[in-house]
């Protein structure tokens, strides 16, 4: 995949691209039902795929006290569509400067000057450009001029809710500590990177040391509460691992943040400032808080045999 993170860098493809645009927080089963819809559609063509999406979710611009936290990161994006085969991902900065543009203006730079569009997949209710006045009548018309067709398309349904597969109704599932429902919704388990910051090492003296993962205030985290999960290292060691997420009652009265813990099941070493991957398989339960240290250190060893029995280790 060719990923294009500058208007002037544009590859316009010889043979065109069937294109599709939108923030793809997540790759969700949605949007990869969309983007099989893309690639069917330029393999009739004999033309190439491209995906449009932006550096950061474009309410984080234009309504950031309403911006929702998101799904996944840029990095982690780029890699999903990567994987279903996209041939190009154009990255858009979006800013204030962006927010303004015409829908118009859109269509002319992004999708003709740039990608040489030939087809353009989104969904029924799909809106963009200034005031979110561009929408699939707006494409449609505009195809018409710069001779490229205009597929508007249902979104995908999840058959278990009958409700449409969406990252709001993703997020929604996850805030609610419903990791599995998340989980199918999104083709995996849910995800979260960061890096291993220094802790109070409470952990180390309780008998379960614990990598502190400081993950990025803009990314999801689920509810808070106690997973069992895995837990990836730079090296791609893959480790079965007990997740503590939370505000540590039984220490704090009002810790102002949750803090994503993770105890790495049979493993000794360092992992200070490494980079962290940590996906959420299972809830084992809510947070809670105890009554002294040595109830709390009898929940974590049931926690622990808990998370093994889970994961299967």
């Amino acid at each position: 995949m060719e990923v294009v993170t500058e208007l002037a860098a544009c590859p316009r493809p010889e043979r065109g691209c069937v294109v599709t645009i939108g923030a793809y927080d997540g790759v969700h089963h949605g949007h990869r039902a969309l983007i099989r819809r893309v690639q069917h559609m330029a393999a009739e063509l004999e033309c190439a795929t491209a995906v449009v999406t932006f550096d950061r979710h474009p309410a984080v611009v234009v309504r950031p006290e309403s911006a929702p936290k998101l799904l996944t990161d840029l990095e982690q994006k780029l890699a999903l569509l990567e994987d279903l085969g996209v041939d190009y991902t154009l990255v858009i900065r979006f800013d204030k400067e962006r927010s303004q543009e015409s829908a118009e203006d859109f269509v002319e730079t992004v999708l003709v000057g740039c990608l040489n569009a030939r087809a353009v997949v989104v969904g029924h209710d799909f809106k963009f450009g200034h005031d979110r006045r561009g929408n699939v009548e707006l494409l449609q018309r505009m195809g018409s001029e710069y001779d490229f067709d205009v597929l508007g398309i249902n979104l995908e349904h999840d058959p278990d809710e009958d409700e449409t597969v969406s990252s709001t109704r993703i997020r929604k599932l996850l805030e609610a500590g419903d990791i599995d429902a998340a989980a199918r919704l999104l083709g995996r388990p849910h995800e979260v990177r960061g890096t291993v910051a220094q802790g109070d090492q409470r952990g180390r003296e309780l008998g379960f040391p614990t990598a502190n993962v400081a993950v990025p205030a803009e990314i999801l985290l689920p509810a808070d509460g106690i997973y069992a999960g895995w837990y990836e290292r730079p090296d791609g060691s893959v480790h079965p691992t007990a997740i503590s997420l939370g505000r540590r009652p039984t220490f704090y009265e009002r810790a102002e943040t949750s803090l994503l813990e993770a105890y790495l099941l049979d493993f000794e070493g360092d992992l200070y400032g490494e980079p962290a991957r940590v996906r959420f398989i299972t809830r084992l339960r809510g947070e809670q808080k105890f009554d002294s240290v040595d109830a709390l250190v009898a929940q974590m060893e049931q926690d622990v045999a808990s998370a093994r029995e889970r994961l299967k280790t």
